[in-house]
């Protein structure tokens, strides 16, 4: 027998090894595969979250907003009862001076009628 014809153990071994090898490449690409939809999940993860840091700090600006406003009304509506105040002051002044222009109004009247009282008086 010329030696130029391989034993069959080692085609059976050269069989089991490129199986193995086979299997090892199918094993690489599952890997590999699950590699890339982790990092696809990873990303979708990521822009989920970049969504809801935008959405809080959104939020958060809101707020400012909402606050920077409720302390402007508060300012203004400080600044109106001060006004009714001090309307209310003018007007309790108005209504003050006016009293007294009618008393001294009314003295006017009394003194002009009892001048007129004295002058009729029957004269001896």
């Amino acid at each position: 027998m010329p030696n130029d014809h391989t034993p069959p153990n080692a085609d059976a071994h050269a069989e089991q090894h490129r199986a193995v090898a086979e299997s090892g490449r199918d094993e690489a690409e599952r890997f590999r595969q699950l590699a890339e939809e982790a990092r696809e999940v990873r990303d979708q993860h990521r822009e989920a979250l970049e969504g809801v840091r935008q959405e809080r700090e959104r939020l958060r600006e809101a707020g400012e907003v909402a606050r920077t406003a409720a302390e402007d009304a508060r300012v203004a509506a400080d600044a109106a009862r001060h006004a009714a105040m001090d309307a209310v002051a003018a007007t309790a002044e108005a209504l003050a001076t006016t009293l007294e222009q009618m008393k001294a109004i009314e003295e006017m009247r009394q003194t002009l009628r009892d001048i007129k009282d004295a002058s009729k008086l029957p004269s001896n």
